[in-house]
C-alpha cells in the first residue's frame, strides 16, 4: 500500500517489543468454531475452526441506488468437528444460508459475526460448501487511522480495496491473511460499467442492459486482496512474455498519463522477476480510477488499484507487492513491515539499477532524520497499534533496515537471502522471526540484536 494523505491519532510507544508471536484464536465451545484468530490487532478477524479453499462470488452491483445484490460460495475443510462456525460480514440483509445445500439457521453477532448453524454437524477432515445470499447497501470500513475501506463508492462505481479489514463489507469471509484461498467472480453491473476482478477475465456478457464480467484468480488469495472496482473504464490489454496485463483507466485520469504509467509493468515484472525470483500469478494489472477522496494505492492481488494517477515509484511500490505481501503473505499484522519495508526497498534497488538514486543514498536520506522522528520512536516491528498501522517506518525504517543488512551480509548473500524469502514463503504465510532465522541461517552470524536495533528500539540506532 502506498498511503498518502491520512490522519491518525497519536499513540505512544512505552517499550520495544522483541517478539511477536501468534495469538491462540478466541476461545471456543466445544464444536463451535472460534469468532477471531486472534490477531493481535484484530483478534475478531478471521475464525477458527476450517480452512477456506475457494470463494466463488457473484454480484450484482447498480451505483445509482448504491445497492448490491449477491450471494458468495466457500468451498472449505473443517479443522475440527462443528456445530457451528462464523463467517465475517458487515451489514447487508442475509436473505438465505445453505451448507452442502441444506437450510442452515444463522444469527448475527458483534459488528461482523455471522453466525451458521448447518442441519448436519460437520466432520473435522470433511469438506463442505456454505452458500450465503444477501443483499443491501454496501459498508464502507473506516480503519483506526481514519482511512476509507471495501467498497468506497465513487462517482461512476466503486472503488473496492480492503486492507486490513474491508472485505466483510462486502463479502463474506474468513478474514485473514492465514486463509488464502483461490476466487472466482461473477460481476453484473449496468451496460457501459467495466468491472475488474482478480486475475485472468474468463468472459465478458451482455444482457438485458447489463454487462458481466467474469474473473478468475487461480493463486491462493488473501481475503484483503479481492477486489471488485468497478466504473466507466478504458480497458486494454497486452502481455508480459506469456502473463496477460489488464490496465483500465478512468476518462478523468487518461489526460494525465495514466496509461504511459502503467504501461512499464512489463519491465518491472521482468526486473523483479530476475532479481526475487519468478513473477508469482498468471495474471497482472492496474486500476487508474478517479478516487482522490480515498487517497491510497493499494496492491490487490493481480490488479493494483490506484485512486489517481500513479508516479512510476508508486507502481514499482505496488507490482513489488506481488511478491512480498501477496505471494509471500504476513501471519498476523504487526509485521506489516514484511510487506511495506520490502516495498519500499524494491522501489530503491529499481532506481538503482535504473540509473537513479542508490539504494544506499535513500538510506542515507531516511538516516539523516532527526532522532525525534517518528519512524526512531515508533519502530516497524511494533508501531502501537492499528492506528499506526501504515505510519511511516513500516515503509522507510523497513527499507533501511534492509539496506542495513545488505551491507552488514553483502549483496551475494543479501540477494540470496531475499531469494530464498520468496522461494520458500510463496503462496504461505510468514513472520518476522522466521526471516530472523533464514537471515542467520545464510549469513552464517548471530544477527539478534541487529534486529532487534532496527526493529524493535524505539530509538535511532547508532551501532548494528
Amino acid at each position: 500500500m502506498r498511503r498518502r494523505h491520512v490522519s491518525r491519532a497519536a499513540v505512544g510507544v512505552a517499550a520495544a517489543m522483541t517478539s511477536l508471536v501468534v495469538a491462540a484464536p478466541a476461545t471456543a465451545t466445544p464444536g463451535a468454531g472460534s469468532a477471531g484468530l486472534g490477531d493481535p490487532y484484530f483478534p475478531l478477524a478471521g475464525n477458527g475452526g476450517y480452512d477456506v479453499r475457494h470463494y466463488s462470488l457473484d454480484l450484482d452491483y447498480v451505483r445509482a441506488d448504491n445497492f448490491l445484490d449477491a450471494s458468495t460460495t466457500i468451498t472449505a475443510r473443517a479443522t475440527q468437528d462443528l456445530r457451528r462456525f462464523n463467517l465475517d460480514l458487515r451489514g447487508f440483509t442475509v436473505t438465505r444460508v445453505t451448507v452442502n445445500l441444506l437450510p442452515a439457521t444463522f444469527t448475527r453477532e458483534q459488528e461482523q459475526e455471522l453466525v451458521i448453524t448447518p442441519r448436519v454437524p460437520l466432520r473435522r477432515g470433511k469438506p463442505f460448501v456454505v452458500k450465503v445470499e444477501y443483499r443491501g447497501e454496501p459498508t464502507e470500513v473506516i480503519d483506526p487511522d481514519g482511512s476509507s475501506e471495501g467498497w468506497v463508492p465513487t462517482a461512476d462505481g466503486a472503488f473496492v480495496v480492503n486492507e486490513p479489514q474491508g472485505s466483510p463489507g462486502w463479502y463474506p469471509a474468513n478474514d485473514n491473511p492465514r486463509d488464502k484461498a483461490t476466487y472466482d467472480m461473477a460481476i453484473t453491473v449496468p451496460k457501459g460499467i467495466t468491472a475488474i476482478g482478480n486475475g485472468r477475465l474468463l468472459s465478458k456478457r451482455d444482457h438485458g442492459g447489463k454487462t458481466t464480467w467474469r474473473w478468475y484468480e487461480d493463486s491462493p488469495m488473501a481475503p484483503y486482496l479481492a477486489t471488485a472496482t468497478n466504473g466507466v473504464f478504458e480497458l486494454r490489454v497486452s502481455k508480459a512474455g506469456r502473463i496477460p496485463l489488464y490496465h483500465a483507466v478512468d476518462p478523468a485520469e487518461a489526460p494525465n498519463g495514466a496509461f504511459d504509467v502503467l504501461a512499464i509493468e512489463a519491465e518491472v515484472i521482468e526486473f523483479f522477476s530476475d532479481l526475487y525470483g519468478p513473477y508469482p500469478f498468471s495474471s497482472g494489472g492496474g486500476v487508474v480510477d478517479h478516487a482522490p477522496e480515498v487517497g491510497y494505492a493499494l496492491e490487490s492481488q493481480t490488479k493494483s488499484q490506484y485512486d489517481s494517477t500513479p508516479g512510476e515509484g508508486t507502481v514499482v511500490h505496488e507490482i513489488s507487492h506481488q511478491w512480498f505481501g501477496n505471494a509471500v503473505s504476513l501471519t498476523v499484522w504487526p509485521d506489516i513491515w514484511l510487506n511495506e519495508g520490502f516495498a519500499t526497498f524494491s522501489e530503491w534497488i529499481y532506481d538503482e539499477k535504473h540509473g537513479g538514486q542508490s539504494a544506499q543514498a535513500s538510506f542515507d536520506q531516511v538516516y539523516a532524520r532527526p532522532p525525534t522522528s517518528s519512524i526512531w520512536t515508533r519502530p516497524p516491528g511494533n508501531v502501537g497499534g492499528p492506528a499506526f498501522l501504515f505510519s511511516g517506518t513500516v515503509y522507510d525504517r523497513g527499507a533501511a533496515t534492509l539496506q542495513a543488512l545488505r551491507v552488514k551480509v553483502g549483496d551475494r548473500t543479501f540477494f540470496r537471502i531475499l531469494r530464498e524469502w520468496y522461494a520458500r514463503g510463496r503462496d504461505g504465510n510468514v513472520t518476522t522471526a522466521d526471516f530472523v532465522r533464514l537471515a542467520e541461517k545464510r549469513s552464517g552470524r548471530q544477527l539478534d540484536a541487529f534486529f532487534d536495533t532496527w526493529l524493535y528500539q524505539p530509538s535511532k540506532p547508532t551501532t548494528w
